[in-house]
């Protein structure tokens, strides 16, 4: 049974994007569509080029921004809004995911490399507000975002959490590592496994892993 190796946990920490509403519903496509138009205006480089920087520095600094800050000074907060400005419509309630994740015992936060307030509003557009006990942005960590092991630190730090008591659902294995070496119970949610040391446990579907995870 899956339950019995989250017995000791205490803390559920659950990244946002691709985590708490499933990859089909596009949403982060609306995301990286303003990301790349972002660089294109603020850069002066055309979409090619912009497109390409986007991807570049998420795969080597773990977010866009994260690059924009670091190699040409990007403010956060003002990249953070109008990347954000975008349609939730998309997103459907999951009365059934709410049930399971109120359902777990103990403290239940969200931790994602998207600011607090955009992630309120992914919330409240699948019918989670008011389901967990803390919402963490970038900005909780000063910008520095997972899979930085800094970043995690001050966040969990700020949270109180014990490690060794945790568990975390992510989408992008690269961010299991960290909290994997920590001590936290590992959760990769994604269509296709990536098999490797740092990852406890592999779902397609983060419901559908909560369903099992609560059975009796």
């Amino acid at each position: 049974m899956i339950r019995q190796h989250f017995s000791h946990v205490e803390t559920w920490v659950f990244d946002l994007d691709n985590t708490l509403y499933p990859p089909r519903m596009r949403l982060f496509d609306q995301i990286e569509q303003r990301m790349t138009a972002w660089v294109m205006r603020e850069l002066g480089v055309d979409h090619d080029h912009a497109n390409h920087l986007r991807g570049h520095y998420w795969q080597l600094y773990g977010t866009t921004l994260a690059g924009l800050m670091r190699e040409h000074g990007a403010d956060p907060v003002g990249y953070l809004a109008d990347v954000h400005d975008i349609d939730f419509s998309v997103l459907e309630p999951d009365p059934g995911l709410a049930a399971q994740i109120s359902a777990l015992p103990g403290r239940r936060i969200v931790y994602t490399n998207g600011d607090a307030p955009y992630a309120e509003k992914v919330l409240r557009a699948r019918g989670l507000s008011g389901l967990f006990d803390a919402v963490y942005g970038v900005e909780h960590a000063g910008f520095l975002p997972k899979p930085e092991a800094q970043a995690f630190a001050t966040v969990f730090a700020l949270d109180g959490l014990d490690p060794a008591r945790a568990a975390m659902f992510e989408d992008d294995a690269r961010n299991l590592a960290v909290p994997h070496a920590m001590g936290l119970r590992t959760v990769h949610i994604a269509p296709e496994p990536e098999p490797a040391p740092h990852i406890h446990h592999h779902a397609e579907d983060l419901s559908g892993f909560l369903r099992l995870l609560l059975e009796t």
